[in-house]
């Protein structure tokens, strides 16, 4: 059972969300809240699977809640999935910065809403390829200011080329097929690369790849 926040300064869209994820049989909805601080409060207490944050919202916006969970240990097991009335805009990297696993928008299909949310469960990343070359042309306009860690001299050349891959926007099946391995070992790839990283997930490796300097924009 995959086991949901919301979190959502719109009763109408929380209302909204919560019956069509009740309605499955793997999901299920354990609390909402109606601005950050309540949401992180409720987080605490209940740990879901998955959080889903409004980016703007008053008292605490979704960054900074977004933010804090990151930073507790103790909710190290929850994604955070971030929601706006917009698409691309300035928040997808801040977002993602602060240690989101996804961005959706929220007119989504709800099909979609539902896949997302199981994909995000598994701890894969929700970042489409246009979220992708929004990233690298930000970094385009703004040059890579922070040094490689040393948990990047510590992974292999072929973890290397995976989590390569998967800033490009590939998934693990991409991988498998660019690398000539099986999707069980492109995925052990980027799951070992994300521990030595230190990366909550999949998201945010992908942003540690570029700024470590590992991908830089228009190589590959």
């Amino acid at each position: 059972m995959i086991r949901v926040l919301l979190v959502d300064d719109q009763p109408l869209l929380r209302r909204g969300f919560r019956a069509l994820l009740d309605a499955e049989d793997d999901i299920e909805v354990v609390a909402e809240a109606a601005d950050g601080a309540e949401g992180l409060a409720l987080i605490r207490e209940h740990s879901p699977d998955i959080a889903l944050v409004d980016i703007q919202m008053p008292v605490m916006d979704g960054i900074e809640t977004t933010r804090r969970i990151a930073a507790d240990p103790d909710l190290a097991g929850v994604h955070v999935v971030i929601l706006t009335n917009y698409g691309l805009d300035e928040y997808v990297f801040n977002a993602l910065r602060a240690g989101a696993a996804g961005f959706l928008v929220k007119d989504i299909e709800p099909d979609d809403l539902l896949h997302s949310v199981r994909v995000a469960a598994r701890g894969d990343a929700l970042l489409a390829p246009s979220i992708t070359r929004m990233l690298i042309s930000r970094y385009v306009a703004e040059p890579l200011t922070t040094v490689a860690g040393p948990g990047l001299r510590e992974l292999t050349n072929r973890e290397r080329e995976a989590v390569a891959l998967a800033a490009r926007g590939l998934s693990n099946d991409q991988i498998a097929g660019r690398m000539v391995i099986s999707p069980v070992t492109a995925k052990t790839h980027i799951n070992r690369a994300m521990i030595k990283l230190r990366a909550r997930d999949r998201a945010q490796l992908v942003v540690l790849a570029y700024e470590s300097g590992l991908v830089t924009p228009g190589n590959g």
